[in-house]
């Protein structure tokens, strides 16, 4: 992760899921309430919903592993050099551990939605712990680093630990499409920053380098990653009411057909009545 493609790859996953939950948590609470319109407002519409959002995280963190672990000045599965007599590539491990707890969750989610064998909140606690575990090791990952370094991962931990605290709220309420909007746009947030983290500390192209120890480099950091996450929230409500139109508008469109079947049905049974 130590370039620009090492932030970029984890900050477009975190962005996909992100942008995914932004779409399927609305889509999923319009359903519940129009299931004559929306196959997703049934159980088994959400179990493989679930199973196939499980299946892509568990893929996209065995790619992380992978491409953390083998590429070109990568560790290659070697955790300490006997030659050197010191420790190998810290960094790709200390990834390779956050893609592994990512790649756990994927597995539960899978486990928990095809089997009666764990409860379903077992799910929600895995992933509060995956985004943990990734808080976690960026706490000890920038130490000793350049004051705009240090403070650059430091504002991604708000918005992973707040991120964690709030799939942890939902293993006790569940479906809460509140908690689920929050945690959509945090995820969102996350991506997005990884990006610019990339972007700061490794510009691509041979652009021009930051200055690492320039109190207003730090000061305008702080102020972009808030227009991060008011980027983050459009991009929520943008999702909400595109989807909450959308079924809104099936909706209307089923009624109609309903009233003309009900219609018939009344029909058929005027004319027996008659006979």
């Amino acid at each position: 992760m130590a370039n620009f493609k090492g932030h970029a790859l984890p900050g477009s996953f975190l962005l996909i899921i992100g942008l995914w939950w932004s779409v399927k948590f609305p889509l999923r609470y319009a359903c519940k309430k129009n299931k004559k319109v929306c196959f997703l407002g049934s159980k088994t519409g959400l179990q493989r919903l679930d199973i196939i959002e499980g299946a892509v995280k568990a893929v996209f963190a065995s790619v992380g592993m992978l491409a953390e672990q083998f590429v070109p000045d990568g560790p290659h599965l070697k955790l300490y050099n006997y030659e050197e007599q010191q420790w190998s590539h810290l960094m790709n491990w200390q990834h390779s551990t956050m893609y592994f707890f990512y790649g756990i969750s994927g597995v539960v989610d899978i486990i928990t939605h095809t089997t009666k064998a764990v409860p379903v909140a077992v799910d929600r606690a895995m992933m509060s712990i995956a985004v943990f575990v990734e808080g976690f090791l960026f706490y000890y990952h920038v130490h000793g680093r350049p004051m705009l370094d240090t403070h650059i991962h430091t504002l991604l931990l708000v918005a992973i630990f707040g991120g964690s605290l709030c799939i942890f709220l939902e293993i006790f309420h569940r479906g809460n499409i509140i908690l689920e909007l929050f945690r959509s746009s945090l995820c969102i947030l996350q991506g997005s920053w990884f990006w610019q983290i990339g972007f700061v500390l490794f510009p691509p192209g041979g652009g021009p380098e930051w200055n690492q120890m320039d109190h207003n480099n730090v000061m305008f950091i702080t102020m972009c990653y808030c227009w991060h996450y008011a980027f983050a929230l459009l991009i929520v409500a943008v999702n909400y009411g595109i989807v909450i139109c959308v079924v809104n508008s099936k909706m209307k469109s089923a009624q109609p057909m309903e009233m003309e079947l009900l219609k018939s049905r009344e029909r058929e049974q005027d004319s027996e009545d008659e006979i």
